[in-house]
């Protein structure tokens, strides 16, 4: 059985949560303490969570971890079979992460410093907003992003769902980020349906 640590409220962790019920893959699951990871370090060598344990092996990193599964338990896939699609979707995911993620990422640091600079935050957030319109547009005339439900899914939706969906108890300044910067309103049908039907999805 697949051990998988992880804490409340961890979009990474959600990531996987989803991949792993897709496939129909029994997990243990072990409940981090986000102020003691001493077990997540003696299992994987590093502090983040998700990890993880599966044959023997560990492995972090939210969307390796994805990948991992899918090469591991290829029934119901997460990835295209052809090398085109397959190579696309590996363009998004790496965009997501490198991009897309760069701003709310900012937002925060620039929030705890000492004197946090308004109009950079500004910037930082339009871009978040600005995104919003390129969701909307993949999800035109298909209900996910890549066409069925797939690993751009599992990674996207756990950090736009903010847009929607706050969890009560989340205090996360990340979070509240997610949130503020990313106002759905009436432009963004297509989003926002996406956002109730994934999260209509079970998680493991």
């Amino acid at each position: 059985m697949i051990r998988l640590y992880r804490f409340q409220f961890s979009t990474n962790a959600e990531r996987v949560e989803l991949a792993l019920a897709h496939k129909g893959l029994a997990v243990e699951s072990v409940q981090v303490d986000p102020k003691d990871r001493s077990e997540v370090r003696r299992v994987s060598g590093q502090d983040l969570v998700p990890v993880i344990v599966d044959a023997g092996k560990a492995v972090f990193d939210s969307m390796e971890i994805v990948r991992h599964l899918e090469e591991r338990y290829p029934d119901k896939p997460l990835y295209p079979s052809d090398p085109a699609r397959r190579a696309e979707m590996m363009i998004f995911i790496d965009w997501f992460n490198r991009v897309w993620k760069r701003p709310p990422n900012e937002i925060e640091a620039e929030m705890e410093k000492a004197s946090p600079d308004p109009a950079r935050i500004a910037r930082l957030g339009r871009a978040m907003t600005d995104a919003l319109d390129l969701f909307e547009a993949m999800l035109s005339g298909r209900d996910h992003l890549m066409g069925d439900f797939s690993a751009a899914d599992c990674c996207a939706f756990p950090f736009v769902k903010y847009a929607l969906i706050q969890e009560n108890g989340d205090g996360y300044l990340f979070h509240k980020i997610l949130t503020q910067y990313q106002p759905p309103g009436t432009t963004h049908p297509r989003l926002t349906a996406w956002i109730k039907r994934v999260d209509q999805r079970p998680r493991a």
